[in-house]
């Protein structure tokens, strides 16, 4: 169970280490738009992404000999990375299982933070079952991707921040756009916003073809992806909702938006062009859908939280093709 009382505790934990990341906007984007658009950019955040924010909750909240024992999690890179530089500021170890396909960035950087990292095979087999085995017979602590309430009450802290720069920019009603896989950054933002900024409504935004959240929330029960992989978004391409993550999602969060490859693609080219930001495809829906998806979103402002950066040169450069 996750409670706004465990993301204000969070808060006080991740205070001093975290990065509290701006709001951008450019007039550009906001043409596009039709709407102000105000962009987070988590791909500012300690490893690239918000997953530093679960990572540090999670790690910090251990009683001391279990965190002395080692801590282990599975993720496509960014989970992955967070862990590996919590783990390694508590001087502690960390294993890492991570699929063979993910991006040679993110394997490379969570080894260079100092993880063992443990390769498999995303279609064939299942991160779940290595990283409990692998838990079980070192007696590592399994820090999970997003169905663990410490780690949403981690990234719930972004949805704290979100809160109070809103108000600071007069917005009082807004939907606020959340690149989602299994949930925890969103449902963390969605607890957030219910108590400190109850107008403000968190939307999930999930590419084409892994849109479970958005179909979930649809039918009003865990829906699952058909496929584990083969889209660009890489970082949110999870089989279902999470079993702590969707009863909030269902409860606080408006309609899901899903956006095509290529959109994603071009979200990432207009950020770096226009707020000189640097995104990844799965951290790049969120502001796809608020400038390709404007139909289906109301009011004159959307916040927009861009949740990663990590990505592979040859990516990025396919991304920039779409600005000549």
């Amino acid at each position: 169970m996750s409670t706004i009382e465990m993301i204000e505790a969070a808060a006080e934990r991740l205070n001093g280490h975290i990065r509290k990341t701006p709001i951008l906007s450019s007039p550009f984007l906001d043409n596009l738009a039709g709407r102000r658009i105000l962009v987070k950019p988590e791909c500012l955040q300690h490893t690239g992404s918000f997953k530093f924010r679960g990572a540090w909750s999670a790690i910090s909240a251990l009683e001391e000999a279990e965190r002395q024992r080692g801590v282990i999690a599975y993720s496509s890179g960014n989970h992955a990375q967070g862990v590996a530089m919590a783990a390694s500021k508590h001087g502690i170890s960390s294993v890492i299982v991570m699929p063979s396909d993910a991006p040679q960035l993110k394997i490379e950087n969570t080894r260079a933070l100092g993880a063992e990292v443990v390769l498999y095979d995303r279609a064939n087999e299942k991160r779940e079952e290595i990283g409990e085995a692998i838990a079980a017979e070192r007696g590592l602590t399994l820090i999970r991707p997003f169905d663990e309430p410490l780690v949403i009450a981690g990234q719930g802290t972004t949805g704290l921040e979100i809160a109070g720069q809103a108000a600071d920019l007069g917005v009082t009603q807004a939907d606020v756009l959340v690149c989602c896989g299994g949930g925890g950054l969103t449902s963390g933002i969605a607890l957030a916003l219910e108590k400190h900024a109850p107008n403000l409504r968190a939307r999930p935004c999930e590419p084409e073809g892994f849109d479970d959240v958005k179909r979930s929330l649809a039918s009003g029960q865990i829906e699952n992806n058909n496929a584990a992989s083969g889209n660009i978004c890489d970082a949110i391409l999870t089989p279902q909702p999470g079993n702590i993550t969707f009863p909030i999602l269902n409860r606080l969060c408006g309609p899901g938006l899903s956006v095509t490859e290529e959109e994603a693609l071009r979200a990432m080219a207009l950020a770096f062009l226009r707020l000189k930001i640097v995104l990844e495809p799965g951290g790049a829906v969120a502001l796809a859908s608020a400038l390709f998806r404007g139909d289906q979103i109301e009011g004159d402002d959307v916040i927009v939280v861009a949740s990663g950066g990590n990505v592979d040169p040859a990516v990025f450069s396919r991304a920039l093709e779409f600005l000549t």
